[in-house]
């Protein structure tokens, strides 16, 4: 069987069953694990799908995101958990980062007892949040308003964020991939949050499972700029270890 006849029936099974191993290629095109391995290490170099231990699974294009108050009720159990375990991680006289999203605003839902903590922000939803609570130092960044993510974006908060420092950021993703990395579907808003990943020794990035092996239209960052990922129990095992190779400490709640 010709390697582009073998590429296009691999990549066919990939995409109708998200998933495929070596074995079961081995046996349907009846050519050598060897061919087989060399096959998938060449269709995921072209983007084409997923390498993983053992096999490979779809790359698959995340939509477009819905405005944050539209996406409130999505997944809405497991973002409770993942903002509880993630703000666990935080510690009194810390100064730390929280970005935009529905599942960063669930951190800040359970920081509200803390004190002596300096939160900076650049959400709305984070400053009235935590605008009553005694114990929380807010400094919020200016810029241009991205209204349905009720978050500020563009040049001057990207200037205001760059004199900054904090001991951990917090932040959602669109996109998260072990091959393309961190991904955004607007690009203003992907710049601000590139220069957020850069004020802080450790990036923590909350998502559901729902954001894991999603790539969007917009690189953000590789894998390897964040520490940490929370997420909740139904990401894939395969996208996991796959995170895990990178070097990404994973957290499942």
């Amino acid at each position: 069987m010709l390697k582009t006849t073998r590429h296009t029936q691999i990549q066919q099974l990939v995409n109708e069953n998200g998933h495929v191993t070596v074995q079961q290629l081995n046996q349907l095109l009846d050519v050598s694990e060897a061919t087989i391995r060399r096959d998938l290490d060449e269709l995921s170099q072209g983007g084409l799908l997923l390498r993983t231990h053992g096999g490979a699974v779809k790359v698959a294009q995340a939509d477009r995101e819905l405005p944050i108050l539209l996406r409130q009720s999505e997944f809405e159990i497991e973002k409770r958990r993942i903002g509880r375990v993630a703000a666990s991680m935080v510690e009194e006289r810390q100064t730390i980062f929280l970005g935009s999203g529905t599942t960063v605003h669930e951190i800040a839902c359970n920081l509200r007892c803390m004190s002596n903590l300096t939160v900076i922000t650049n959400a709305i939803n984070v400053v009235n949040e935590l605008a009553d609570c005694k114990g929380v130092e807010l400094i919020v960044i200016g810029g241009m308003l991205r209204q349905s993510e009720l978050s500020m974006v563009g040049h001057i908060a990207e200037a205001a964020i760059k004199e900054l420092r904090a001991d951990i950021v917090f932040m959602g993703m669109r996109g998260v991939h072990p091959q393309y990395g961190f991904t955004n579907d607007y690009l203003p808003e992907a710049m601000t949050d590139r220069s957020i990943m850069g004020i802080a020794p450790c990036n923590v990035i909350v998502a559901d499972h729902s954001k894991l092996g999603q790539v969007s239209t917009v690189f953000l960052a590789p894998i390897t700029t964040a520490h940490v990922l929370v997420t909740d129990k139904d990401a894939p095992p395969d996208i996991i270890a796959a995170l895990e190779e990178k070097g990404l400490r994973i957290h499942l709640v």
